[in-house]
This record gives structure tokens, C-alpha cells and sequence, in this order.
């Protein structure tokens, strides 16, 4: 099944932002969000629960590495949608 992938605001603005920016980086974003809407858990996403936030309705929001082992690596937060075949992206931002 291939995930339809919607966006929060801040999530957009993070993605306009980044092609704007550091075009390097968003074409890595790009290709996380390609395997993600392929497959959520491919493997090199590291995908995993994050324990620190939920969504708007408090859905179990899972954390995908855009990058691993670099400074500032960038993730992708995200949550399963309304739909079953829907993925709502949540935020891409830097890893702290």
C-alpha cells in the first residue's frame, strides 16, 4: 500500500524553507518522504515511536531519520492520518 502524505503548516514551511536554503538537504528530505509513502518502516528510516510528543488527538507520533551520523542530523516526525492509508507529516527539523 502506498501512503498519502499530508502536511501540518509547520511541516510545509520546513520543507519551502530547506529548498530555499540548503536544496542539498531538502533533496534528502525528498527521498525520506519517497520511502516513507513506499514503506514507513524501510529500514534505513530508523523509524521508531518518540515518546515526547503525541498528535493533535493524541496519536503515537514516530520519529524517521532523514540523516544519521552527521551533526545536526534532520528527522521527519510524523503520525498514521485519519485514513488508514495516510501518513500526516508532523515537523522536519534538525535533531538536537
Amino acid at each position: 500500500m502506498e501512503f498519502k502524505l499530508k502536511f501540518t503548516s509547520e511541516a510545509n514551511k520546513s520543507l519551502e524553507s530547506l529548498e530555499k536554503t540548503n536544496p542539498k538537504k531538502h533533496k534528502k528530505v525528498l527521498k525520506t518522504l519517497g520511502l516513507m509513502q513506499v514503506n514507513s518502516r524501510h529500514p534505513s528510516l530508523n523509524t521508531h515511536k518518540y515518546e515526547s510528543i503525541s498528535g493533535p488527538n493524541g496519536e503515537e507520533v514516530f520519529e524517521a531519520y532523514v540523516e544519521n551520523k552527521s551533526p545536526a542530523a534532520f528527522r521527519v516526525f510524523w503520525y498514521y492520518g485519519s485514513n488508514p492509508d495516510e501518513l500526516t507529516i508532523l515537523a522536519i527539523t534538525p535533531h538536537p
